[in-house]
Order: structure tokens, then C-alpha cells, then sequence
């Protein structure tokens, strides 16, 4: 912090120092090198500050890459020299320019680490922080998160307005699943649930939380996104951090992570590498009170994945970057399921079903930077290309026992996917309060499923035939360009944009054109700021964004099926657009922030699910999507950072949300004794939806080096158009301990510690029925980190897209 504000103070007083334009006869200069006194490299970007004996600051400048620097224009008589650099101790000297000296060459200043500098660091790395943007939440992660669990997927019940589900995997953001999900600011082929299980939560820096994104951003995902930073080490010399853990509660899970980087020079080699193997288990039950039939789940997942991330940043001069990264995701799994299905009044209808699947995947990315920076600050041009691939081989085994009609029968699908993106970036600081960005961008994505089938399936007739053979391909190309202008006032900072997108999206089975759809849209986006103090700052902003329909719902190829519910997507689907506009608060307070917010969505042509009775079969459902009416979403969020002792410190947060939902559900009409698929009634159905969750992250400094942590979360009864799910909580503690100086962490959790975490519900359409699903979520995690390396240097950032907070945010500079 010190550093920051001694280098926005030194450019102030460069401004000054401009306009006061000193007799130049009466100036001299000084100019010498930077280097590390250990490692005798020089160290780039050192601020080199020039102050008057009363300790104001007259000039001063940064050292280039070389470590070199050459200060101009300083007056005749003595000054002050002052070298900071953030993790080395400050260098102090007195200079004195005079007619017979003018030119004053230094030669070489060695810099020396600053202990106490490093260990502040690392207890401040100790807390997860989580901080307001103007767009959005801005979550580092501390040593508290990585230690909550091994991946990401374990980490995100843990943030504000974020919610995963436990069984299912799917990721909602305020309420709502239509959220795209990005790592280093690239979208993945990777479905998100398997993703975020093969991250490694030690080799996460940052999460953001993108609710209201600008015009600069792609506009899909109604809720926004969420933006996944992982580690990226630019430290001079070799560096690096390693970790290890273990989860257990009925099977064991492992994980491993390692972050290096290597930077000397104009080069920059950096590399993550993340493992994790296990087996997971979870079970349940589904009862229909009317038919006296129980449905019996039991599930065992083995899963192996391995993600691995390297790049080098090469720094052809101050000006010039060229950046290459590639990551590299191996997933290799099986997944074995028993359903039984118990028919009380009939037992001779009992079946069970036992499936096994066995897949495997590689998605790949490539991605090429060049940035070009002009001579004025923040006067940049860039160019991006990224390219990712997608293989799947998923093959799945169903044996049957018992009175089903269907023989046993495998299923064989081959997915290939590929995306590129290419975009052209270009900020313009017209001048010290206002900035233009625009942008033009091609996204061409394909995906070909193939899926084959040894079984059969009943036709309209009721009658086995062979499962067809599906080829299922899909294309979509989207060009769109971006404009954005921003202004800042003395407390106030407005920004205004638009994004125009043409799309064509085109898809064939098996060779057929299933259905087209090209269109033009403008996504248009706006953000105002008011900061009266500085402790208070309040913020309004509108976006327009859309949800394209995903791949899975619309892909005519069967996703997963049961004995008595099979789930396909639906080739009629349109888009879903979204009006959004949100409103924030933040108070900075002595000891911490408080940050609370509303939001109101307008939602036209809903894409929701949808139940219907299988005609082919009237004892089984067919569970697909469908366009609704246009609707609306609310809601209101509060959330906090406080220290309110030096051994305790809490993130807490609340957030409530409703969502009136429109839909139907087919089902057979109860009054009939012996229904047909002639007794198929549709109930068409309004709710108002409300659900509420809270959270609150506690740690508790106990000495130096020993920390321990406390976790709770509850979220409310909620009541969807088909189901009333029950209320769920649990509280998971641990203890991390500071080992070798810091440099290495151990830690111990126990999660769900009352073992009382699980999904139950009721539900009236089509069937009245009753479920419970539970899983292992009663488990222990050690884990043990360690981080090597001494090198003190951050190299610029080789993009604004992947830095710490992205650019275009509302009037930001």
C-alpha cells in the first residue's frame, strides 16, 4: 500500500512539476542500476522517487526492464533519492546537483528482501478477502478457502450468492444456473461440473463474481459470470509453491498441485500442474405415495484428473509483449449406478437397473497475446487468438434384473468439440478523466456427437425396434464488435457502451438440418458511480444479456435415462434475453467494509424445464427444457469484511432471491383407474419462487502461527412449480498451522460436523412424490503446502483480460 501511494503521489507531482516547467540551465540528472543483491539480476519497474529536503516530491521515474533508469529535470541543490520496491528494503540517499555537477551516475544499487516485509505477506494470505467492484465481487483467495477443500468445486458453497449442487454438480450464481463459468477470463469446453472438480483449490488466486457485466464482455449468461484467476508466477528466479491432501469420510479422495515459474531477463516460464483421484459415494430415494412404488439410488464415482497450465511471457521491450500459454485437461473415470425400483402392491414389476460408465476426455487450449503499449499510460492496442479443443469417449453399460421390458444393452458417444476466438482490443485515454475502448471479436464454435446403441427402444406403437444411430452436429459463429466511454468527475464516474453481435447457428441429425437461426441483437450497457466520501461509494447499473440455448438442451441424443425418467434436450429451442439492472452500496468501515445490493431482472422467452409423460410408455417421464412466458427475477444481497479483534476476523453474507416461474407438466389423470396416454392431462402452473441463503467464514488467530476456522451455512425452504425442497445447513471447522517460517501451512478440516447436510423434497406434478438424496459431505481433509523460492518481482501484466481486475468496469481508470 505504501508503495501504491507513493507512486500516485510521485505522478502527481510529476504533473506539477510539468506545468511549473523549471529553467532546464538549471536542471541536472541521474541514472544508474537496479539489482537484487542475492541474485545480482537487475529488477525492472522500481520506483525511483526525487523529493526536496521538506520531504515533498519533485520527480521521478521507474527502472526498465533492464533495471535501468535516468531521471531528467531535477532542480539545482540538494534533494532526496528514494528506491521502493514492494518486498525489499527502501535504499535512501542524499544528491545534490550544482553547476560542476549536473550528471550524477550512480552505477549500481543493490537492493536487499525485506523479512518483515515477506511475513507480512504471508499473514495477510491467511484471510480470504472479498472486495466490491463496480461490476463485481473480487474474491482473493486466502489460505482460509484453499484449506476448505481440495478443489474448486469444494470452495464454491463458500462464496457470496454462489451455490453448487452437491449431486448434480450445477453451479448457480443468485439463484439462477444460466452462468457462464471462465478460467484466466477463456471459456472451456470442459463441462462446468467436471471442471470445477479438476481444478486445484491451491491453484486458485482469485474468483470474480461478474454479475452486470459491460458491453466489453461476451453477453451470455443471465446471471453473469464467473471469472476463475489461477496462479500465474512472475517472480524474479526460480519459484514455486507444492501441495498435498487428503479427504476421507467412506472413500478416500487425493490432490496434488504444484505452481512454478522461472523468470530471468526479458523472459517469464511459468507452469501449474494439478491431480486429483478419488472415490465419491451418494445415495437416495425417491417414494410415490399414490402408486406405492420407491425408487432406490446408489451411486459410486471414480474419477482421475490432471490439469496442466504453462506459458511464457516474452517482454521484447517496454512497449512489446508476446505471451504463450497452453493448458492441458486429462479426465479419466467411471461411474457405477444401482437403481432399484421397488413396486410395493406388485412385486413382480420390481426391477433394478445397473449401469456403468466409463469415459474419458482431453480439452486443450492454446492461446497467443501481443500487446503494444504507446507512449501514453494506458494508450494500448491487443490482439488475442485462443483456440480450444474438446474429446470425449463416454461408454455406458445397463444391465437389467427383474420385470423390465427392455433387454440389456450398452450406449457408445464420441464427442468432438472446437472453439476459436479471436478479438482485437484497443483503450484510448483521451484524457486524465475519460477513456474509450472498443473492440471487434469472431467466436466459431463446433460440436459433433456421435452415439450409437446396442439396445432398443419402443417406438409410437409401443413396439422394440433397434435404437437408431444419431449424429448429432451443431455450429455457431458470432461476430460482434464493442464500444465503451467512460468519464470521471470529481465523485462522480459514469460509463456507457454497446456491444452489436450477428449470430448463425446452424445444427443437423444425422445429416438433416434439425433447425437454423440467424439474428442480430445490440446488448447495450451503462454504470454510474457516486463516491461522496471515501468511505462511502454507491453505484447503479444496467446491462442487456442473453442465454443461448447450451448444446445439452438441445441436443436430441438421449443425456441419461432411468427405468422410470429419461432426459433429452429439445432442437426448439430459442433464445432467452435479460434486462438487468442492479443497484450497490459500500461502506468502508475502521475495521472492515459492508457492501448491500438489489437487482431486478426482466426475462423474456424463458428457458426453463419441463416434464412430460412418455407416450411411449405412460409409467415413465421424458425430462427436457422449454420456452416459457417472459417473467422477472429479484432480489437483494448483503454481505461483510470485519475484524472485530485482532485474533477474530469474518466474511458473512445474505442473499435472497425470487423469480416468478411460469411452466406446465404433463401427467395421467388421477381419477382414472387404468390411465392411457388418451389421459394425459397438462397442469399449467405460476409461482413465485423464493429461496435465501446465509454464510458466514470465521477465523480465529490463536498465536503466530495457528489459525482456526469455522464455517455455517443455511438455506431457507424454497418452493419451485414441482417441487418444495426442504431447508439444508451444516457448519464444517479446521485449523491450519504455519510451518518453516511461514513458508509452509498444514491444515485439518472436518466438514458437516453434524453430518446433516442433504437434498430433500416434495413434489405434486406429474406424481406426488417424496425424495432424499445424501452424499459424502461428513468428511476430514489434511492437507500440507509448501512454498520455495525467494525472488521479489512482479512483471507486468502481460494482459488486462487475465490481471486481477479486468478492465471496462463503469468509469475505472
Amino acid at each position: 500500500m505504501k508503495q501504491l501511494i507513493t507512486l500516485l503521489a510521485l505522478l502527481l507531482s510529476i504533473t506539477t512539476f510539468a506545468f511549473n516547467d523549471p529553467d532546464p540551465e538549471r536542471t541536472g540528472s541521474i541514472n544508474g542500476i537496479v539489482i537484487d543483491k542475492i541474485l545480482q539480476e537487475p529488477i525492472p519497474y522500481v520506483s525511483i522517487v526525487i523529493k526536496d529536503l521538506n520531504g515533498e516530491i519533485i520527480t521521478g521515474g521507474i527502472t526498465d526492464e533492464n533495471g535501468i533508469f535516468n531521471i531528467d529535470g531535477i532542480p539545482e541543490g540538494k534533494s532526496h533519492l528514494s528506491i521502493q520496491y514492494i518486498g525489499y528494503k527502501t535504499y535512501d540517499t542524499e544528491i545534490e546537483i550544482s553547476k560542476g555537477n549536473r550528471k550524477i551516475e550512480l552505477g549500481r544499487i543493490e537492493l536487499e528482501e525485506n523479512i518483515e516485509a515477506l511475513d507480512e505477506v504471508v499473514i495477510r494470505a491467511e484471510i480470504s478477502t472479498i472486495q466490491q467492484k463496480l461490476d463485481r465481487k473480487v474474491i482473493t483467495v486466502g489460505k482460509d478457502l484453499v484449506t476448505a477443500g481440495p478443489t474448486a468445486s469444494d470452495i464454491m458453497n463458500n462464496l457470496p450468492s454462489v451455490n453448487i449442487d452437491q449431486q448434480t454438480g450445477e453451479l448457480s450464481l443468485r439463484g439462477n444456473q444460466n452462468v457462464r463459468v471462465m478460467v484466466d477470463g477463456k471459456l472451456s469446453n470442459v463441462p462446468v461440473a467436471q471442471l470445477l472438480k479438476q481444478i486445484p483449490s491451491s491453484s486458485i488466486k482469485q474468483i470474480e463474481l461478474i454479475t452486470n457485466p459491460s458491453a466489453k464482455y461476451d453477453p451470455e449468461g443471465m446471471s453473469g459470470i464467473i471469472n476463475i484467476i489461477l496462479h500465474k508466477n512472475v517472480k524474479l528466479g526460480t519459484n514455486g509453491n507444492v501441495s498435498v491432501g487428503l479427504t476421507y469420510e467412506e472413500e478416500a479422495r487425493f490432490n496434488g498441485a504444484i505452481d512454478m515459474n522461472y523468470r530471468n531477463g526479458k523472459f517469464n516460464i511459468y507452469g501449474n500442474y494439478g491431480n486429483n483421484v478419488g472415490k465419491s459415494q451418494n445415495e437416495g430415494t425417491i417414494f410415490r405415495p399414490n402408486e406405492n412404488i420407491e425408487q432406490d439410488f446408489d451411486f459410486l464415482s471414480n474419477d482421475k484428473s490432471n490439469l496442466l497450465k504453462a506459458g511464457l511471457d516474452f517482454y521484447l521491450n517496454e512497449k512489446n509483449t508476446i505471451s504463450f500459454f497452453t493448458t492441458q485437461n486429462f479426465y479419466d473415470g467411471s461411474f457405477e449406478g444401482v437403481t432399484d425400483v421397488l413396486y410395493f402392491d406388485d412385486p413382480e414389476f420390481n426391477q433394478t437397473q445397473i449401469f456403468t460408465q466409463v469415459s474419458d476426455n482431453l480439452a486443450s487450449t492454446y492461446n497467443f497475446d501481443y500487446k503494444l503499449e504507446f507512449e501514453k499510460e494506458g494508450h494500448n492496442i491487443e490482439l488475442e487468438a485462443d483456440y480450444n479443443i474438446y474429446n470425449s469417449d463416454e461408454n455406458t453399460t445397463f444391465n437389467f434384473i427383474g420385470a423390465s421390458p427392455i433387454p440389456n444393452y450398452k450406449d457408445f458417444l464420441d464427442v468432438e468439440s472446437g472453439r476459436l476466438d479471436i478479438n482485437l482490443d484497443y483503450v484510448n485515454p483521451l484524457t486524465e478523466t475519460t477513456k474509450l475502448e472498443v473492440g471487434i471479436e469472431a467466436r466459431f464454435y463446433e460440436t459433433v456427437n456421435d452415439y450409437n446403441s446396442t439396445g432398443f427402444s419402443f417406438n409410437s406403437d409401443g413396439n422394440l425396434i433397434p435404437t437408431p444411430s444419431t449424429e448429432f452436429e451443431y455450429k455457431r459463429d458470432i461476430y460482434s464488435a464493442y464500444t465503451t466511454y467512460g468519464k470521471n468527475y470529481e465523485k462522480w464516474s459514469y460509463q456507457v457502451g454497446a456491444r452489436i453481435e450477428s449470430v448463425e447457428v446452424k445444427a443437423d441429425t444425422n445429416a438433416i438440418r434439425s433447425f437454423s437461426n440467424d439474428y442480430v441483437e445490440v446488448y447495450p450497457s451503462a454504470f454510474l458511480t457516486y463516491t461522496p466520501t471515501k468511505k462511502n461509494q454507491y453505484q447503479l447499473s444496467y446491462s442487456r444479456r442473453v442465454d443461448r440455448p447450451g448444446v445439452s438442451q438441445v441436443n436430441p441424443i438421449r443425456e441419461w435415462s432411468t427405468p422410470l425418467i429419461s432426459s433429452f434436450g429439445n432442437t426448439e429451442l430459442k433464445p432467452q434475453f435479460t434486462n438487468s439492472i442492479e443497484a450497490n452500496y459500500t461502506r468502508s468501515l475502521e475495521k472492515g467494509s459492508i457492501t448491500g445490493g438489489m437487482f431486478y431482472r426482466m426475462i423474456n422467452d424463458e428457458i426453463n424445464r419441463a416434464l412430460f409423460v412418455d407416450r411411449t410408455n405412460t409409467n415413465k417421464q421424458i425430462l427436457t427444457y422449454d420456452n416459457f412466458d417472459d417473467t422477472y427475477a429479484y432480489g437483494v444481497e448483503l454481505s461483510s469484511n470485519y475484524k472485530p479483534t485482532k485474533w477474530w476476523s469474518f466474511n458473512a453474507s445474505f442473499d435472497l432471491y425470487s423469480q416468478k416461474q411460469s411452466g406446465f407438466a404433463e401427467s395421467l389423470d388421477p381419477d382414472i383407474e387404468n390411465p392411457t396416454e388418451n389421459d394425459i392431462v397438462t397442469i399449467y402452473g405460476e409461482a413465485e419462487v423464493i429461496s435465501w441463503n446465509f454464510r458466514m467464514f470465521n477465523n480465529f488467530k490463536v498465536g503466530k502461527k495457528l489459525t482456526l476456522s469455522a464455517f455455517g451455512f443455511y438455506r431457507g425452504r424454497n418452493e419451485t412449480l414441482q417441487f418444495a425442497v426442504d431447508p439444508m445447513y451444516f457448519v464444517n471447522v479446521g485449523a491450519r498451522y504455519n510451518l518453516w517460517d511461514g513458508r509452509g501451512t498444514f491444515s485439518i478440516n472436518y466438514n458437516d460436523i453434524f453430518n446433516t447436510m442433504k437434498f430433500a423434497f416434495e413434489g405434486d406434478s406429474p406424481y406426488r412424490q417424496t425424495g432424499e438424496f445424501n452424499w459424502e459431505s461428513n468428511t476430514v481433509n489434511v492437507s500440507l503446502s509448501y512454498r520455495f523460492g525467494g525472488g521479489k518481482y512482479s512483471a507486468k501484466s502481460r494482459k488486462r483480460r487475465d490481471n486481477d481486475e479486468k478492465s471496462g468496469g463503469g468509469g475505472v481508470f
